[in-house]
């Protein structure tokens, strides 16, 4: 009897062995489990919550330039500095991530341009503009909205923003836009001395009856409400608790060529019967002045005038190759569509701002 009961305890004590080094075994392995785990917890995701995202309504001071047919030359992003024109707009900006923004604005500017002002007639390529002699202004009202990215994220509220941040962006606006003329003095019409409106007139034959072989057959008028993609880059700078001051650079990419009214070819003057502004605002390479004055003489760099008979049977007074119709008289570059630039300072003020730092004795 004891002799079994000595065989069933030391079964019994093999068998406890082998269970205890089997649990242990297994606590190693969760151990080992547990500390892989840990070693690879980055911690818990950290969203953007509600109380984190805010609104702001900012106020901007633009300047705008332009780059298109009548720019001082067809160098890219060529401008006539001094022909910057100064915009005013709002916006108002959600946002809604560490990094992003949406912003939407509004903002009234005018873009100018002037072959005579800005066209050097020494220049080889230059002087064409100079002698072509047209100008413009053009004031423009645009809806944008765009979309913000930051460089550096702020993932607490708006009171603990960064000091500092580069930004960039792009997105999507729609502008009406209106291109003038200013009648010279000298012009002798009934509107010398006024801006007037330049896409009703159809200065490259847009209301006129083309012949099917001219160059600008089948030329429609322009809208003057349009598309274009605004983008850029900027920098932001926290000024208190709810001011932030942000400076950027932009670009609104058009698909328009008539921002300035030019594009095509010239058209016979005789295609504009008894429209005589128009035809005086479709050629001005023979006016003897610019468009706000200043004394101009296209034959001192080697530009002679000539005269045609037009399709009206009246006799008009050119300089060779411009103010009339031939597939080589270019009046602008219609393979390229006009941009112009912004410049902007703008004051943002956070609202809503509820948000308070916990207090402590």
């Amino acid at each position: 009897m004891f002799k079994n009961t000595g065989i069933i305890t030391l079964l019994l004590l093999v068998f406890l062995t082998a269970d205890f080094q089997a649990n242990a075994q297994l606590n190693r392995k969760r151990i080992r489990k547990n500390n892989k785990r840990i070693s690879n917890f980055k911690g818990k995701k950290q969203n953007f919550t509600r109380e984190k995202k805010y609104n702001s309504i900012g106020f901007t001071l633009n300047a705008l330039n332009y780059f298109g047919d009548l720019s001082p030359n067809a160098k890219t992003a060529s401008t006539d500095i001094s022909f910057t024109r100064p915009g005013f707009g709002v916006d108002f900006a959600h946002r809604f991530g560490p990094r992003y923004t949406l912003r939407a604005s509004f903002l009234y500017g005018t873009i100018r341009g002037d072959d005579f002002e800005s066209a050097d007639k020494g220049d080889d390529d230059a002087k064409f503009r100079y002698v072509r002699n047209l100008s413009f202004r053009n004031r423009i009202k645009e809806l944008s909205i765009v979309a913000v990215f930051d460089l550096f994220k702020n993932e607490a509220s708006y009171i603990s923003r960064v000091q500092w941040t580069p930004y960039a962006y792009i997105g999507g606006t729609i502008f009406h836009h209106n291109p003038q003329a200013y009648v010279a003095d000298d012009s002798g019409l009934p509107e010398a001395g006024t801006w007037v409106d330049l896409q009703p007139l159809g200065t490259e034959g847009q209301n006129a009856e083309l012949d099917p072989d001219d160059a600008n057959a089948g030329i429609s008028a322009y809208k003057r409400v349009q598309f274009a993609i605004p983008f850029g880059i900027g920098i932001r700078y926290r000024l208190n608790q709810v001011f932030d001051l942000s400076f950027e650079m932009g670009v609104r990419y058009t698909f328009t060529d008539y921002l300035d009214d030019v594009s095509r070819n010239y058209v016979d003057l005789g295609v504009f019967g008894d429209d005589a502004l128009a035809r005086y605002l479709s050629d001005r390479s023979n006016n003897p002045s610019g468009a706000e004055g200043g004394v101009r003489s296209p034959s001192e760099i080697g530009f002679e005038p000539t005269t045609y008979v037009g399709r009206d049977g009246n006799t008009y007074t050119v300089i060779n190759g411009f103010g009339s119709e031939f597939s080589d008289n270019v009046r602008g570059n219609e393979n390229n569509n006009d941009v112009y630039f912004v410049t902007t300072i703008r004051l943002s003020y956070i609202i809503g701002a509820t948000f308070t730092r916990a207090k402590f004795r």
